[in-house]
């Protein structure tokens, strides 16, 4: 009975140092300029380094432009100006890309950053090269987004988007005036017909 007290006591102590040691390996950072949906550059230890964020992939709004690059440049360039607080954490398996971009989870006041992209559908889950912390995380936001039909899983082009809601804004017009035309019609009819029995009556 000491023993498995001891085991568990062990274990207890084992899990909180764990817990600690992955905050201390957060890494506190300041935004130097936006890029796009999967890339910006930061401050980090006194230099400017072009981070790629780990594990999703934007549609692109740099050199070419991809349906829904645009709202998630906006919406990740939007989230890193007002942070109070921007901090990453790293893979050490996996700390560059092939370009000596350094690779990041970036976390915006506490919030997974990735995550959130994901759940949006303004992201999808890609470039796993290892058995990353917040991978799972991540493959169950996606599979949600993509059930939901969220921005690029819609199928659906933002401008088509505003086309269809033009066009059904102009059909909706369209049917209120024919409605309003059938009814002054109808109302008109109703009025002579009332006009001519009085007048049947009075002849």
């Amino acid at each position: 009975m000491r023993k498995l007290i001891v085991i568990m006591c062990s274990c207890i102590i084992v899990a909180l140092s764990s817990d600690v040691f992955a905050q201390q390996e957060r890494e506190e950072v300041t935004l130097s300029r936006c890029i796009d949906g999967d890339t910006a550059a930061f401050i980090v230890d006194g230099e400017e380094e072009k981070v790629r964020f780990l594990a999703i992939n934007a549609p692109e709004y740099t050199k070419e432009k991809e349906a829904y690059g645009k709202e998630a440049s906006e919406y990740v360039c939007d989230r890193l100006n007002e942070a109070e607080v921007i901090s990453f954490e790293y893979e050490p398996s996996n700390m560059r890309d092939k370009y000596d971009r350094l690779l990041a989870w970036i976390f915006v006041d506490g919030e997974l950053l990735q995550a959130e992209l994901v759940e949006q559908g303004l992201a999808e889950v890609k470039y796993i090269y290892g058995d990353y912390v917040y991978t799972d995380e991540l493959y169950g936001l996606e599979d949600e987004a993509k059930s939901k039909q969220l921005n690029m899983w819609s199928g659906v082009e933002p401008e088509e988007e505003k086309d269809l809601l033009y066009y059904a804004g102009i059909a909706g017009i369209v049917i209120l005036m024919v409605f309003v035309a059938l009814f002054k019609k109808t109302r008109k009819k109703s009025t002579l017909n009332k006009l001519s029995k009085e007048l049947k009556k009075r002849i």
